[in-house]
């Protein structure tokens, strides 16, 4: 019995045939093709690696002010100290006194003068010729050297079977029609330059990515993308679906029945939008809609009206929210306005007791359920639906692209599939939306509801903190409620943070006369829930929380939210808590408190809280900063999307991609599958979700 050996390394990161090993591009080059003395090196090497080399004069291990590896080396022209905070045994021989080594890394100053702290280190004789190209520096995982990575590359760029894989099969008319200026390399060739570019190449547009040679890989990424995309189009088209036509039976019909118990009007984005998905409902193939509304603006009565429509034909909807808490307020806010029409909902997550959780499962599978409610635990395997005819996803960027995929496949056959209605009050920014979402409708509400009120956004210094408990009291004396929100639960050793148990106790101690509660995450269920009634029912005043409140709070009263440690927290989070406030008639204000000192990154994302609430310019930052893999919930599959694409440097590449996937599938249908193979393999899947 023949016992399978374990995965190499290089396996493990995917690297595992010559194609995959061509295709992991460096993530950077460093420039060996240049030697300079040491004394240059001291003159040149600030801010940028330089590379010299000389005899090692003293090698010694310090224990002060912690264990550290101490090397000296000169030339003829100086000498230079060489610091590592971390070493092998094997580094200290190769150092060992009187070896001759080459070294590159940036020129600092030290305790002790000018020092390389980190260097690469080459044992060489003086003579060793200089690289002939830029040496690439590639991804890697812990245990994998780049050593190991380069002698790979190398030999899968000379392995026969490459030139197949990567062999030019764009029809050349198409590809002059399409792209601006024909100087783009084959594609064989531009990968062969991104791993061994000559010494003279450019490296800033290498670096930056703008290089020829990377927007032919970037152009072949893309049109992949878009094929797959406008294929899955396609397809969906060609699915069955249950058609939901606006029933005449007025009277009688859930849809008209929610229209009367609503306290107020459906603003015109509200209905615009309802008309729109309202169409897609009665079409006969499944409706695959993101429906994106800033903060309050009001996509749940969207989702409800929804829900009757295909309730009032015989179907179930669910409606899916990634926490507990906001699938809660879904399910309270649905027993409000369908309790009256009799509907039947059924309530699952993975907090029920077994028994709960069984009849839940029972009256959801007999269809006596009529509306479902729930987190990720309505796709758990024991979840079985009678007639499913809509899945509402709120919050969809917070699910993995494998979790919305299976809620997809579960509720289908060969024969049916359900309506899907996705919800985010995270606006798509438009390059998003180009590439990732081109099998996706859009809809947006674009006004908020009469009566909401612009959120005043102030930005305070944590030392002022004395000052903000004393105008939270007279706040709170108006007969107005409040959240002060922390970003952790307890006493952390590395982040020294204000915490939520903390701040409670000193917040009970300096506002005697008010009620003051806590919630956060590692709260059993029950008790989250009482401490959130008792806040909207005003018998809490201040509620102290962590993100837990992020999304689905809904207390009009609670006009005031404080959020320490604004620093730590990203764009998305920020614009999600303060939109718990202005929901009511009082003047609103969120004060972000922040410690100092601040970085650039965490100033100038507070001075953008301050000065818009503007979603969609929140959301193109939080792009810049975080890439579409968070945003997305594509981090959260396990698989990377775009590799080589950033979507605002090369955004303009992507509507050439669209127009070169459009031409291919109509004309060159035979060469579709080719290019997919080759750049997206058993990925294509997560561009359907």
């Amino acid at each position: 019995m023949t016992t399978k050996r374990p995965p190499t390394a290089l396996e493990k990161m995917g690297l595992n045939s010559p194609m995959a090993l061509a295709l992991h591009l460096p993530a950077r080059y460093e420039d060996e093709t240049e030697l300079f003395t040491i004394e240059e090196a001291l003159a040149l090497g600030r801010f940028h690696s330089i590379q010299t080399q000389g005899i090692v004069i003293r090698n010694q291990v310090t224990f002060r002010p912690r264990r550290q590896l101490l090397v000296t080396i000169e030339d003829d022209t100086a000498s230079l100290q060489l610091r590592f905070l971390n070493f092998y045994p094997s580094q200290q021989k190769q150092m060992a006194v009187g070896a001759h080594v080459r070294v590159r890394g940036e020129v600092r100053d030290g305790y002790q003068g000018a020092e390389m702290v980190h260097p690469t280190v080459r044992a060489v004789v003086p003579e060793a010729p200089l690289s002939a190209s830029l040496t690439p520096v590639y991804p890697a995982s812990a245990g994998l050297s780049q050593t190991i990575i380069r002698k790979a590359v190398l030999k899968a760029l000379q392995d026969a079977s490459l030139k197949e894989s990567l062999a030019e099969f764009l029809p050349t008319k198409l590809m002059a029609e399409i792209l601006p200026s024909n100087d783009w390399p084959p594609l064989q060739d531009a990968i062969t330059y991104l791993h061994q570019p000559p010494a003279d190449a450019n490296t800033q547009s290498l670096l930056e990515r703008t290089h020829p040679a990377w927007r032919r890989v970037q152009f072949e990424e893309l049109l992949a993308q878009q094929i797959s995309l406008k294929r899955a189009h396609a397809i969906r088209r060609e699915r069955r679906a249950p058609g939901f036509v606006k029933t005449k039976q007025k009277a009688a019909s859930i849809e008209e029945g929610l229209l009367k118990v609503l306290p107020f009007e459906l603003t015109s984005a509200q209905a615009r939008v309802w008309s729109e998905i309202g169409l897609d409902l009665s079409n006969t193939f499944p409706m695959n809609r993101l429906l994106q509304g800033d903060v309050g603006s009001g996509k749940t009565v969207i989702a409800a009206l929804a829900a009757a429509r295909a309730m009032d034909h015989g179907y179930q909807a669910a409606i899916m929210a990634p926490t507990e808490i906001l699938a809660e307020q879904h399910y309270l806010k649905m027993q409000e306005w369908f309790g009256p029409l009799g509907v039947q909902i059924a309530w699952l997550s993975g907090s029920l007791k077994a028994k709960e959780k069984r009849l839940a499962q029972e009256i959801i599978e007999s269809g006596e359920a009529q509306l479902i409610i729930g987190t990720h635990a309505l796709i758990q395997d024991k979840v079985s639906f009678a007639k499913l005819g809509l899945a509402v996803i709120d919050e969809q960027h917070r699910f993995g692209v494998r979790q919305r995929l299976e809620i997809q496949q579960r509720v289908g056959s060969e024969l049916f599939y359900c309506h899907q209605l996705m919800m985010s009050a995270t606006p798509i920014p438009r390059t998003l939306a180009m590439t990732y979402y081109a099998d996706l409708d859009v809809s947006v509400i674009d006004e908020l509801p009469p009566g909401r009120k612009p959120i005043a956004t102030k930005v305070v210094k944590a030392a002022r903190r004395d000052e903000v408990i004393s105008g939270l009291h007279d706040w709170l004396a108006k007969g107005l409620q409040a959240y002060w929100v922390c970003p952790l639960i307890e006493e952390s050793e590395v982040l020294q943070l204000q915490t939520a148990v903390e701040s409670f106790e000193q917040l009970t101690q300096a506002l005697p006369n008010f009620k003051v509660g806590l919630v956060h995450g590692r709260l059993k269920s029950e008790e989250k829930a009482a401490v959130m009634a008792a806040f909207k029912a005003n018998e809490i005043q201040l509620l102290v929380a962590t993100t837990v409140i992020e999304v689905g709070v809904d207390v009009p009263n609670a006009a005031l939210m404080v959020i320490e440690h604004a620093e730590r927290f990203g764009y998305a989070q920020i614009h999600q808590l303060r939109g718990r406030v202005g929901r009511g008639s009082a003047d609103s204000v969120c004060i972000l408190m922040y410690a100092e000192p601040l970085s650039l990154a965490a100033k100038e994302r507070l001075q953008t809280l301050r000065e818009t609430s503007d979603g969609f310019v929140i959301a193109e930052r939080d792009l810049s900063l975080r890439g579409p893999g968070e945003l997305l919930g594509a981090k959260q599959s396990g698989d990377a999307m775009l590799r080589f694409v950033d979507l605002q440097r090369d955004a303009w590449l992507i509507e050439l991609a669209q127009t070169a996937a459009e031409r291919l599938l109509d004309e060159h249908g035979d060469l579709v599958e080719r290019h997919l193979e080759r750049w997206l393999g058993s990925r294509t899947e997560f561009l359907k979700a």
